[in-house]
């Protein structure tokens, strides 16, 4: 088993009992996502948000730069697809799920989450994941390695509700591409709950709002009054 990544964890009370494994972008890190926790105005409940590090690795599109990546980028566009980094990455995130469990998060209460490149990764790993999980959240993202995705899905996680959005007005990865991974996994039988907003690659308040509902949804809390 690969050694788990560094990670930012954030415990919003004692024991968790749930885990939501968060995964950020190309170049940024851990550190990009974790002030977001208390905006998504969950219910005080124990929950253990986990936000790992990329590797650093060359980026083709940056001039083979060094950065924290989970795959290499070929091309502007995103469509030429790093497959054996995209699986080093999946193996890698399988990793820190078998290190929730151990720690006492079982399968049904584990979230899978990221944005753009961690949104792929999310979605690479949940699919495939032997053991139904509760979710899993893909902003500004889409499908990696669409094509193998009927041969190799977990039918554990067939009904796995999955949360997609994505800007009118991303310039990084185009709305048609996220649309045509969403009709992707619509075809093959899944529940695809999506969002659209007027916006860049990015997140927005409106997201966040939707976000923290459909968390609460699929851990199965809810906020006291």
């Amino acid at each position: 088993m690969s050694e788990a990544l560094d990670a930012i964890e954030i415990e919003t009370a004692k024991n968790p009992s749930a885990s939501i494994i968060w995964l950020h972008g190309l170049g940024a890190d851990g550190n990009d996502f974790a002030p977001i926790v208390p905006e998504l105005d969950l219910p005080k409940e124990a929950i253990r948000f986990v936000f790992p590090h990329a590797p650093v690795q060359p980026v083709t599109i940056n001039g083979g730069m060094r950065m924290r990546a989970w795959y290499d980028i070929a091309d502007g566009a995103l469509r030429r697809e790093d497959e054996r980094g995209v699986r080093a990455s999946q193996a890698l995130i399988e990793t820190l799920i078998g290190r929730e469990k151990k720690r006492g998060t079982k399968a049904g209460r584990l979230v899978l989450a990221g944005f753009s490149q961690g949104g792929a990764i999310a979605l690479q790993t949940g699919l495939r994941h032997p053991e139904r999980i509760a979710g899993i959240m893909a902003l500004s993202t889409y499908v990696p390695i669409g094509e193998k995705l009927p041969a190799e899905a977990s039918a554990a996680n067939r009904d796995v509700p999955i949360f997609m959005a994505h800007g009118s007005y991303d310039p990084v990865i185009a709305l048609a591409r996220a649309e045509q991974s969403r009709g992707l996994l619509q075809s093959l039988g899944y529940s695809v709950e999506w969002r659209e907003y007027p916006m860049p690659h990015s997140v927005c308040p409106e997201e966040l709002a939707a976000i923290g509902a459909w968390l609460q949804k699929v851990l199965g809390v809810t906020r006291i009054a």
